[in-house]
């Protein structure tokens, strides 16, 4: 029983100092400083998978599909270090400090979904980000050394962009940063120093930057203060910190709109479906034309079938001692 019960600690001890048994087997890390440490000493980028390996299917399939394979580790092991950074429901298949670690990269890299799969410099500034693509390792390789390219292209509008004067400068970087196709918070998140160029380039923002670039980060404070809040399971502090936002204004429509969805999310999830469904209405009458119009009407009628299932069941509830009498 001893032997046994060491043996485990053992195990235990030895997965917590490597960081986790990886999804894709070896050649793997989940220690982002020592990965871009290594990248740089040997002239690599990242790649950097954000997975939920023991709950996301897509996430399982891509690693039996592509990263398992010697194909798939042959085609990238001259031009990636491979970070995994993993967000598993079984809490003790990684340590708690890779568990901080994976959580703050993930709001850096302002993931959305799994898998998402970054492709970044040696500094981990991301250049093109993709998913799940069917086809195997010999075709997802190809597919990276496709993605590969924007990281050229990007340097190149940046040195061309240095050449310019005053405001050209700024529009030129702000190209550069646009073609780049990633999510505006991410590139907020790592290209800091670049938007610091476009507003000394453009002191008077004739290019408007700077203030897309100030409510980006009233976006960014007030998820960063709500995931605070949901964590604290503080739901009347979250609708005062909504209604403050939206009081404060200064955001673009679909912004707003998607503001005041926040504010009926909460009430879901507080099971008040009735108030639910009268912030979703005036989230519709806020905008009715905007594009985000559709997600918000599917998102009514769960609702309000959720809705027509609980009268339901308190109906029948309530019948039931009648029924007995």
């Amino acid at each position: 029983m001893k032997l046994i019960k060491f043996t485990s600690t053992l195990c235990a001890t030895l997965m917590a100092l490597h960081g986790a048994a990886f999804a894709g087997g070896e050649g793997w890390t989940s220690d982002f400083a020592a990965a871009k440490k290594q990248a740089a000493e040997s002239k690599k980028d990242l790649l950097i998978d954000f997975t939920g390996s023991d709950w996301c299917g897509w996430c399982i399939k891509l690693v039996d599909e592509v990263f398992k394979h010697d194909a798939f580790k042959a085609g990238v092991k001259d031009t990636f270090v491979l970070v995994e950074i993993d967000s598993p429901k079984d809490k003790s298949i990684i340590s708690e400090a890779t568990h901080q670690q994976n959580k703050e990269l993930g709001a850096k890299y302002a993931v959305k979904g799994y898998p998402t799969i970054l492709l970044c410099d040696a500094k981990g500034r991301p250049y093109a980000q993709t998913g799940y693509e069917e086809g195997g390792p010999v075709s997802y390789v190809a597919h990276l050394n496709e993605l590969r390219k924007k990281k050229a292209v990007r340097d190149e509008a940046f040195a061309t962009a240095q050449k310019r004067p005053g405001a050209e400068k700024a529009k030129a970087l702000i190209s550069a940063l646009d073609a780049l196709e990633l999510d505006d918070e991410m590139v907020a998140n790592c290209y800091g120093d670049i938007a610091e160029q476009i507003i000394a380039a453009d002191p008077k923002d004739e290019t408007g930057f700077g203030k897309k670039a100030a409510t980006k980060k009233r976006l960014t404070d007030f998820r960063t203060a709500l995931e605070g809040l949901a964590e604290k399971q503080d739901m009347d502090g979250a609708l005062k910190l909504v209604d403050d936002t939206l009081k404060a204004g200064g955001f673009e429509t679909e912004e707003t709109q998607q503001i005041m969805m926040t504010r009926a999310s909460i009430y879901a999830q507080q099971a008040k479906l009735t108030e639910t469904l009268k912030a979703i209405d005036e989230a519709i009458a806020f905008a009715p034309e905007s594009a985000v119009i559709p997600g918000i009407k599917e998102f009514r009628k769960r609702v309000e079938a959720g809705l027509k299932r609980a009268e339901e069941k308190a109906a029948k509830k309530k019948a039931e001692p009648a029924a007995k009498e």
